[in-house]
């Protein structure tokens, strides 16, 4: 963000207007005049104002989707699958919502650093619904190295069933004392019996309780967890704690595998929206015009779209701000917090992987590349594009760091690093300035590698709001309202699951399946394939 906010630095998309407009209707017209023009709303004559025969196919259902996020668009891909008629709503000018990218001058940066688990089902079948597989990087097998403050440690499933994969491996992990070990251990196995009271306590509470030593929450813990929480632990409940341990480090072989897509964020977003009917960017929703029960349209400043029915795909503190939410009745919207995290993205001008002499034979060798790799691009111009981070890091995709307030670091390309930040609560209105020197410090400390390199740039991203915090008792809502026709979607719903991508995509399908069996749509779109979609920028966006 380079002192701002991702959607404030990055480039609009390209206006792309089909052949149809979007149809706005001022909210001075009354809202019970037939809409000429729209697709897919509840109008019930022909254009030409004869009633329509038995020959005459009746328009599918028109549903808007605002926020074009994962959540969002994974709602409109299911009704779209389905006949639906779909529009698609955002505030931005970015496809994608945290999951996106921007332009910074001659680089295209992702808004923040995304891990992808082979736990995350659902979002790996959106992937593939996108035909994107291939755009994504993950690990045969769950492979992490650890930069502790002593040196350097592996952690590495073998091939054998679950849990003999990681408990063999966990045993010779000698980046914790033996004593640690066995505390984690003794924790790990307590975490397999789901007991209740875990919604009411704080995983803090559960980890001292079983036990865990500082040397077992900063090495082993901390690495894992406050990344997929994005909160300290006195902050979350144990339930959302053990909820990613049991998934994650307890689940399947395949569940705790690493990746991270190859290509930026907002490709995804950009497939996804290709197959609604119209993208409306730049179209924040400030309202909703409710009537008899029902929700009839979406406010936009002086103007109303008029729907069948919405799935409303946006944070809590922004929904409890729309004019008319009340109708909804979803309640505790006030109750939920954020957290913010920041990515910092440094660009080193010699190329990395000689030891310390410059002696490549003295690096580390550890972790091999990770199997099905794209070529990545340069993202310097003073970087050698032919160069692969293999041949530069041999030993590294991605790397966790113990006791240091960057807890992850990606390899991006030749020379140039991701430092992950979660939880950054005290950094986050730091200048970048002392950000790229914190984190280009926190790197040194760990890589030797690094002591030759010269930082040619660095750039700060920052998210004030960047996840919900999963609190003890925080009550989440399901899709469903008090509307028959609007549905909720986010991360932040009731989906079992923290402020993941997985998350998103989980509740957007949710939604999708809630307003289907609410309103059954009965008339299908037709035509085959997918559908004309045209992109509207109608400005007044943040």
């Amino acid at each position: 963000m380079m002192k701002t906010d991702a959607s404030r630095a990055g480039m609009a998309l390209p206006a792309r207007v089909g052949s149809s407009q979007p149809r706005v209707q001022s909210r001075r017209e009354d809202p019970a005049a037939p809409r000429a023009g729209v697709p897919g709303t509840r109008q019930s004559g022909r254009a030409d104002g004869r009633a329509p025969s038995d020959g005459d196919a009746i328009p599918a259902r028109h549903v808007a989707v605002v926020g074009a996020g994962l959540a969002g668009l994974a709602a409109a891909l299911s009704l779209k699958r389905e006949g639906w008629r779909v529009t698609l709503v955002e505030r931005s000018r970015l496809l994608g919502g945290k999951a996106t990218s921007f332009q910074l001058g001659d680089i295209e940066m992702d808004s923040g650093q995304h891990a992808i688990l082979g736990c995350y089902s659902s979002f790996l079948e959106f992937v593939d619904e996108l035909g994107m597989r291939g755009d994504l990087r993950i690990q045969e097998r769950f492979d992490v190295l650890m930069l502790t403050d002593t040196g350097r440690a592996r952690l590495r499933a073998l091939r054998l069933p679950a849990p003999l994969h990681l408990a063999l491996p966990f045993l010779r992990f000698r980046a914790l004392g033996v004593r640690s070990r066995l505390q984690v251990a003794r924790a790990l196995l307590a975490a397999r019996r789901p007991r209740g009271g875990e919604e009411g306590e704080t995983f803090a509470a559960w980890l001292h309780r079983h036990g865990q030593g500082t040397q077992a929450q900063r090495v082993f813990w901390e690495p894992f967890l406050v990344p997929a929480l994005n909160a300290p632990f006195d902050r979350v409940s144990a339930a959302a704690g053990l909820m990613v341990v049991r998934t994650a480090l307890l689940g399947s072989r395949d569940a705790a595998r690493i990746g991270y897509a190859t290509v930026p964020l907002a490709r995804f977003a950009e497939r996804a929206a290709e197959q609604c009917d119209q993208v409306l960017l730049r179209t924040p929703v400030t309202g909703l015009h409710v009537e008899g029960g029902e929700l009839r349209g979406l406010l936009t400043g002086d103007a109303e779209i008029g729907v069948d029915a919405a799935v409303l795909a946006v944070p809590p503190e922004r929904l409890v701000r729309m004019a008319g939410a009340e109708a909804l009745e979803v309640p505790d919207l006030e109750t939920f917090t954020t957290q913010p995290i920041v990515d910092v993205h440094l660009w080193y001008e010699r190329p990395i992987g000689a030891g310390a002499d410059g002696d490549p034979a003295s690096s580390h060798r550890g972790s091999p590349p990770l199997a099905g790799a794209a070529e990545p691009r340069s993202a310097h111009p003073a970087i050698e594009r032919s160069q692969d981070p293999a041949d530069v890091w041999p030993y590294l995709d991605f790397a966790a760091m113990t006791g240091s307030p960057v807890q992850w670091i990606f390899a991006k390309g030749p020379g140039y690093l991701c430092c992950s930040l979660s939880s950054a609560g005290d950094l986050i209105s730091q200048p970048e300035e002392r950000l790229v020197a914190l984190a280009d410090s926190e790197l040194r400390s760990r890589l030797t590698e690094l002591g030759g390199a010269t930082l040619l740039r660095g750039v700060a991203v920052r998210d004030p709001e960047a996840t919900f915090v999963p609190a003890p008792g925080l009550r989440r809502p399901g899709p469903a309202t008090a509307l028959a026709n609007a549905v909720l979607a986010g991360c932040w719903t009731d989906t079992g699951w923290p402020a993941t991508m997985e998350g998103a995509v989980r509740s957007g399908r949710a939604a999708a399946r809630t307003l289907m069996a609410a309103l059954p749509n009965q008339e299908r779109a037709t035509g085959p394939g997918p559908a004309r979609t045209s992109r509207v920028e109608l400005g007044g966006g943040s």
